[in-house]
């Protein structure tokens, strides 16, 4: 057998005199056109941003715009009604004084049809427990009722769509002593 023969080991390469894998050729061009597509779509996406943007900034403005024209014109439709009220009051005001009392109950039944139509309504207080969300007492009246119980009704409380825009000022019963 030959003494001076090299035995390879399987996992071993040869070695060779350049360092390092070969390298691939590098396409100059190929890069550069890349590159430049990357560019012009990076543009085309920020301009879409940019007027995205301003498109909102300006639906914002003109929402905010709307938002106060409602704001400003909310009462228009119910002030415009009780204009009407107020010319009855003008024309009870003229009358004799046989019908001033026809004319106002005529009046009061027009303003309360008014402000159903707008969801305002009274709510009935006497005789039933006081309730600190729709009351305000005035003042306490030792009674034979049950404590907590409105025996007099000062000033109509009010709600509008079940919220309480006014609160009833009443009087309530107070143990007698």
């Amino acid at each position: 057998m030959d003494a001076d023969r090299e035995i390879k080991k399987p996992d071993e390469q040869p070695v060779s005199d350049q360092a390092g894998p070969p390298q691939p050729e590098i396409n100059v061009e190929a890069l550069t056109q890349e590159n430049e597509a990357l560019k012009k779509a990076y543009e085309e996406l920020n301009e879409r941003h940019l007027r995205l943007a301003a498109d909102f900034d300006n639906f914002r403005r003109r929402t905010n715009r709307q938002i106060d024209e409602i704001r400003e014109f909310a009462l228009e439709k119910f002030a415009a009604d009780l204009l009407d009220v107020a010319d009855n009051f003008e024309r009870a005001l003229k009358a004799d004084d046989a019908s001033l009392r026809e004319g106002l109950e005529s009046i009061q039944k027009q303003f309360t049809g008014i402000m159903e139509r707008y969801g305002i309504r009274h709510f009935e207080c006497k005789n039933g427990e006081f309730d600190p969300e729709k009351h305000e007492a005035v003042v306490c009246i030792p009674s034979d009722h049950p404590e907590g119980t409105i025996v007099e009704e000062f000033m109509r409380g009010y709600c509008m769509h079940d919220r309480v825009i006014r609160h009833a000022k009443v009087a309530v019963s107070q143990r007698k002593e």
